[in-house]
């Protein structure tokens, strides 16, 4: 019951658990008390401190001679609670004595706002007492709010695993209705190949979810609890760089655990200039301050260049080298009409370097140099070349019309519904430039035509593609994503380390914020305040598997657990019986 020693206020109270009963972090429990004139109000809550002492000693030597029998005394065992919800909003305190209670089914759902979420509930994991969590899609599709952010560790906050269990907990919970089929997700692979395995079974998920059905005392799995089918991923396209030399004839995805299933992806040279990717070649901010004018310049030209013909390379009369050793350091190759054809990004940039610094005796073309100074130039060509043998391989002329359109990567594919994109053998430079550019084309589609379905973006370390110092056109298209991208059915689901190192736009536009463990010294920062100050000390001691879940409907953070990926994470965990048993598969094979 409600303790009279401790204040008791609408937003906070103590109360007294009773010999025999117990009580945990986290749980959900319910008070009601009675107005003057006989009406109940009822405050739901989540406990956030547990703690036992003793009553009727004086120095805390005395707890040997109570142990010994030697003084009275008694156990005071209370907990605090932070209020999420009080029905009907009339805020006067409970009063001292009040009955406080577990609360469960529907006491749960007010606790929760459930009842406010009706059909768009989806589950977000599993509380502390076993109980589903209800997540507010109209939260997360762009109704209400939009986007999802996650902070913790690497690699002991699992943030890529807990994104995955919620576009799965999305797609086969049936929140989305009959618009399910028309959900897509976007995951960017940026760290090994874990996620090359999204489609296969994990052999090891029924035994992980039987150890953790047993230790916490769980009626059915947690699969079961929360309605979810125990599957992988339907509907999945894997697409990786091509293995770097790989010649026209031969391009094969550049990964090495999966023999089968993935994709090369790469532009042409005449997507590069028509849809205008060079931005996105530097990467770094200083590049884009110090030059932003002779990339725009040079941006258009080549614009301008690509018109007119549909080849995946390029043809120019006005470069005609006459350097038998550069003809063969770039391979260059003339056409019927005796023009030059520029069939790799190399042979581009020096026909850039000839264009910028060579032409006219050294002067330049004018058309292309403007009113430049040559510093500049200088500066833009050595970038250039600093990142020449990274993108080699991505943007490439020496294919046919039909390979060009085989390998473009298009997240959109008809009956796909989740690509997996893997960078992670990329350069960071290379990584930035795949990114940008398939979120600016992702976005410029969805501003065309509208809000048709809904594209989830994973990705994680967003503190590398936004910091929020400086500024680059990646940064650019996510804060388009997370300032508009909800009105257009694109929703960000954003992971990091430090919430304090990403741009704040972008972390503060998410609706949802979910924490793993993190850093003592990030806890305190001034983007975990939605934390009260005791989770920011819990967020110190989180294990992997558990998360503290924040959404609009609930002013408190709720302590989560969800269930061990029923997808495989590497090839080890590959289930290549399909869940049947040795014999029963010989005995297929024989027949």
């Amino acid at each position: 019951m409600v303790l009279g020693t401790q204040d008791v206020t609408p937003v906070s109270f103590w109360f007294a658990v009773q010999p025999g009963a117990s009580i945990q972090l986290d749980d959900l429990v319910v008070v009601g008390t009675r107005k003057p004139d006989g009406a109940e109000v009822r405050f739901y809550g989540i406990v956030d401190h547990v703690r036992t002492r003793h009553e009727g000693v004086t120095f805390d030597s005395d707890v040997q001679d109570v142990a010994a029998g030697l003084l009275p005394a008694s156990v005071s065992y209370a907990a605090r609670v932070l209020v999420t919800r009080v029905h009907p909003e009339n805020f006067i305190p409970p009063q001292p004595g009040d009955m406080v209670r577990h609360a469960r089914d529907a006491d749960l759902r007010m606790a929760l706002s459930a009842d406010k979420m009706g059909d768009r509930a989806f589950p977000g994991g599993l509380l502390a007492d076993g109980q589903v969590l209800p997540l507010n899609y109209r939260f997360v599709n762009g109704e209400n709010g939009g986007h999802i952010n996650i902070s913790g560790i690497s690699g002991v906050a699992t943030k890529t695993s807990y994104a995955l269990f919620l576009l799965h907990s999305i797609f086969r919970s049936g929140v989305m209705g009959a618009s399910a089929s028309a959900g897509r997700a976007l995951i960017f692979n940026v760290k090994g190949e874990d996620l090359l395995f999204l489609d296969q079974a994990n052999k090891d998920v029924g035994a992980r979810e039987a150890d953790a059905q047993a230790q916490k005392g769980l009626p059915r799995t947690r699969y079961d609890l929360m309605h979810l089918p125990a599957e992988a991923f339907r509907d999945v396209q894997f697409l990786a760089p091509p293995r770097p030399g790989s010649a026209a004839g031969a391009i094969v995805p550049h990964v090495e655990q999966r023999d089968a299933g993935v994709t090369p992806f790469l532009y042409s040279l005449r997507e590069f200039c028509l849809r205008r990717m060079l931005p996105y070649v530097f990467v770094d901010r200083d590049a884009s301050v110090n030059l932003g004018f002779v990339i725009g310049s040079i941006e258009d030209r080549l614009y301008r260049l690509a018109q007119g013909a549909d080849t995946p390379y390029l043809t120019v009369e006005d470069w005609q080298p006459d350097d038998a050793e550069a003809l063969i350091d770039e391979d260059v190759r003339f056409d019927e009409l005796g023009g030059v054809r520029i069939t790799t990004f190399p042979q581009l940039v020096a026909y850039l370097e000839y264009k910028l610094l060579d032409a006219n005796d050294g002067e330049g073309d004018r058309k292309w140099v403007g009113k430049q100074s040559p510093a500049t130039l200088q500066a833009f060509i050595r970038r250039l070349r600093g990142v020449q043998k990274h993108l080699t391989p991505l943007v490439r002329g020496d294919l046919s019309a039909a390979q060009a359109a085989q390998y473009r990567p298009d997240p959109l594919k008809p009956g796909v519904q989740t690509t997996v994109v893997d960078i992670h053998t990329l350069s960071a430079t290379a990584q930035m430039f795949v990114v940008g550019v398939l979120l600016r084309d992702l976005f410029e589609h969805k501003e065309r035509v509208g809000r048709q379905d809904t594209v989830f973006v994973v990705l994680d370390e967003l503190n590398k593609y936004a910091p929020r110092d400086g500024d680059s056109p990646i940064k650019d298209v996510l804060l388009d994503i997370a300032e508009r991208g909800r009105s257009l059915g694109i929703i960000l689901i954003g992971a990091q380390q430090t919430a304090s190192e990403v741009e704040r736009r972008i972390v503060s536009n998410a609706a949802i914020r979910v924490v793993g463990r993190l850093d003592l010294a990030e806890a305190e920062r001034p983007e975990y305040r939605f934390l009260p100050q005791s989770f920011r000390a819990r967020a110190g001691i989180l294990q992997p598997g558990t998360m503290l879940v924040s959404q609009p409907d609930v002013p408190n953070p709720v302590l989560v657990n969800y269930p061990f990926p029923a997808w495989a994470t590497r090839k080890d965990e590959v289930d290549d019986l399909r869940g049947k048993k040795v014999e029963d598969v010989g005995d297929d094979w024989l027949r």
